[in-house]
């Protein structure tokens, strides 16, 4: 009962190209950073090429942002990672008995306080950005 790990490498990554804009910030390179292969990064890089946060070019290693880091929050990040085929933040159990007068209603009645506390998970990461994360880092290694 976790959320995939997607979403922090994706930060992980976009940290390390804010903060390394004195080198080319190579799959290779962040794929070291993040303790992975770079195939996985590419596909990540990938992801989030399609949603605006960062650029390539073709033939020059390395990619940029696509937009300044304070610009970027943390629900960009989630978004551009998170697949279509996900669960949810919170799923149901498969197989309630629809004998039971619990097991009958408990999808119904727990509708609004998953979906409010999605919304709520969503809201806590909108208000930070890829700049707030980069700064704490900044921070830990002064």
């Amino acid at each position: 009962m976790r959320i995939n790990t997607r979403f922090t490498v994706a930060v992980h990554m976009l940290a390390l190209i804010e903060l390394n804009k004195a080198r080319p910030s190579s799959s290779e390179l962040m794929a070291l950073s993040v303790g992975t292969n770079p195939v996985v990064i590419r596909q990540m890089m990938s992801a989030l090429k399609r949603a605006g946060l960062i650029e390539t070019q073709n033939g020059i290693p390395g990619c940029h942002l696509a937009k300044p880091a304070e610009q970027i929050t943390l629900l960009d990040i989630y978004q551009a990672v998170k697949k279509k085929s996900d669960a949810p933040l919170f799923d149901f159990h498969p197989s309630p008995s629809p004998q039971c007068p619990i097991g009958r209603n408990i999808r119904d009645v727990m509708k609004t306080p998953l979906l409010d506390a999605q919304l709520a998970m969503e809201q806590a990461l909108k208000a930070y950005t890829l700049r707030d994360i980069a700064n704490c880092i900044i921070q830990r290694l002064a």
